[in-house]
């Protein structure tokens, strides 16, 4: 007997992955380093129009073991590592006072490219926080004012009081500091780039340090 599909089986059955015409990339044509690659990628991911391209998924793990996941936004890409800012109190920010590990994914599928890293973390200083929050929007300091991040919330009209206080302070003092504000780097171990193609002959490059420092590079099977 013939049944119908749900809406949602049917959404997902008719979605489709990379309508659009892929870049090629030449693994043997990359560089020595993954930091010049991924610059290059990110500003062709901007080129080609992506959206939000400086979105990123960061996983952390909680004192169980349990694997966590958030979407966060990149700050920074630097010899010293990828960048991302929280609060200290947030669910990453003690998942990641307890195990200072991380892994990012990045996701352009406008140009069916992944970028994943992995590695520690580390924090920057009190300064460096200060000035990564107030490089930002005011909508952003608010945001950063208003706290209590991962907390449990009591009501909306909770939320909405403390976002207008905190807006009213962003807009009087833009200079205000955030104390628990934190700056995060991902320093990374492992680096992976993943451009996929058409036929699912998907290119693989993975990056990983080794014990002197320098970086090794290998091909991964799709």
């Amino acid at each position: 007997m013939h049944t119908s599909q749900s809406p949602f089986v049917e959404a997902l059955r008719s979605s489709r992955v990379w309508d659009t015409e892929l870049p090629a990339f030449e693994p043997a044509d990359a560089p020595a380093e993954p930091l010049p690659l991924f610059h290059a990628w990110f500003v062709a991911a901007v080129e080609a129009k992506a959206v939000e391209p400086h979105t990123m998924a960061l996983a952390t793990v909680d004192a169980d073991g349990r694997p966590d996941a958030r979407i966060v936004m990149l700050h920074d890409a630097d010899e010293r590592g990828w960048h991302f800012a929280s609060h200290a109190g947030s669910a990453k920010g003690r998942q990641l006072a307890g195990r200072p590990e991380a892994a990012l994914t990045f996701y352009w599928p406008v140009q069916g490219r992944q970028v994943r890293i992995r590695g520690r973390v580390s924090t920057g200083t009190p300064e460096e926080a200060y000035a990564d929050l107030h490089a930002r929007t005011p909508g952003a300091l608010a945001s950063a004012l208003v706290g209590h991040q991962s907390e449990v919330l009591e009501s909306t009209a909770a939320l909405a009081e403390a976002s207008a206080a905190a807006w009213d302070r962003a807009l009087r003092e833009p200079e205000a500091d955030a104390p628990s504000w934190t700056l995060y780097v991902v320093e990374p171990a492992e680096v992976e780039f993943f451009q996929g193609d058409e036929r699912r002959r998907h290119v693989r490059l993975r990056y990983r340090r080794a014990a002197n420092g320098d970086w090794e590079r290998e091909l991964l099977w799709p």
